[in-house]
């Protein structure tokens, strides 16, 4: 039998009633609206059926692959053979044991966690609303806006280790740096929930601030397209949009990718893109920076390659 045979039988046994989907596209679940099918794509609603899935799958040998939004992930147009794992119905938000505290479990969007801390009269997640990831996310690449990162806030994460281990890692654990954390170099490892220590504020102006930052990022990005955010890392010195602005790379295509006339770090689905559109024109716009500049961008983007799309052997 086929792995993701194996795989549905045990799922149907010892998962009863958790959401699976067959050769489910990978564009309906990432926000470049790019990527062929998943073998299999599950939806574990806790914790517990996390770490069972992860059980299941390496009996099989479906290595897994962990998403939230998926708004930072460009997924081959021949699809997946692998388990895609979505944390989108782990997405609880609650008071913490402590005072000013938040348990935000792993798919719980940035958004919702803002939302919910602002209306608790809890300061600290602002810079983190307009941010369209989810908290594991977040907490896996140090996410952060308008000087504001979630290092700031995080208290401790509870985290799935590659050998089968749930682990509670502090903050400092993680050794958090500039969008990188050391979660980045264990790409098996999986944030399960997380807890943050806030600040006590007022409601109204809390919203306030998070309005404001809302407008300066309607008015600077292209929100109104497909993409993945900041395409390319910030090079130490420079910035990465201003220097692909520097080379007149603005409005540069590759079929249906495009490099945003309002901001030059994104990136853009113009309808259609293809992963080869995408990479091509990543490709580009390296190739030219590096000529002009002498600066070699580095995606922020995770591109899963071709060579990374299958299941073990």
């Amino acid at each position: 039998m086929a792995w993701e045979e194996l795989l549905d039988r045990d799922m149907a046994q010892q998962l009863p009633g958790m959401e699976v989907l067959r050769e489910e596209p990978m564009r309906r679940h990432t926000s470049f609206r790019v990527g062929g099918p998943a073998k299999r794509m599950a939806f574990p609603r806790t914790g517990g059926e996390m770490v069972l899935l992860h059980e299941l799958a390496r009996k099989h040998g479906a290595r897994p692959l962990v998403i939230g939004n998926g708004t930072n992930l460009l997924c081959p147009d021949k699809g997946l053979d692998r388990l895609v794992i979505c944390t989108e119905a782990m997405n609880a938000v609650e008071a913490g044991r402590e005072e000013h505290t938040m348990t935000v479990q792993a798919g719980a969007s940035l958004r919702k966690a803002a939302e919910y801390a602002c209306r608790a009269g809890l300061a600290g997640l602002e810079f983190a609303h307009g941010i369209p990831g989810t908290l594991g996310g977040g907490v896996c690449m140090n996410a952060g806006a308008y000087g504001g990162e979630m290092t700031q806030v995080l208290v401790s994460a509870d985290v799935l280790l590659p050998g089968g281990n749930v682990k509670t890692l502090g903050a400092e654990d993680l050794h958090p740096g500039y969008r990188h954390s050391l979660l980045m170099e264990m790409p098996d490892a999986v944030v399960l929930s997380a807890v943050v220590r806030l600040n006590p504020g007022v409601e109204t102006e809390i919203r306030g601030r998070m309005r404001d930052l809302m407008d300066r990022r309607r008015k600077s990005q292209p929100l109104e397209y497909p993409s993945a955010g900041s395409a390319f890392k910030r090079p130490a010195g420079h910035y990465a949009g201003g220097l692909i602005d520097q080379c007149g790379l603005k409005g540069l295509s590759m079929g249906g990718a495009q490099v945003s006339e309002k901001h030059a770090g994104f990136l853009i689905n113009r309808g259609g893109a293809t992963f080869a559109d995408v990479t091509g024109l990543i490709r580009e716009v390296q190739r030219r920076v590096l000529d002009q500049t002498g600066v070699m961008l580095e995606p922020e983007i995770r591109i899963l390659w071709e060579q990374d799309s299958g299941a073990d052997a």
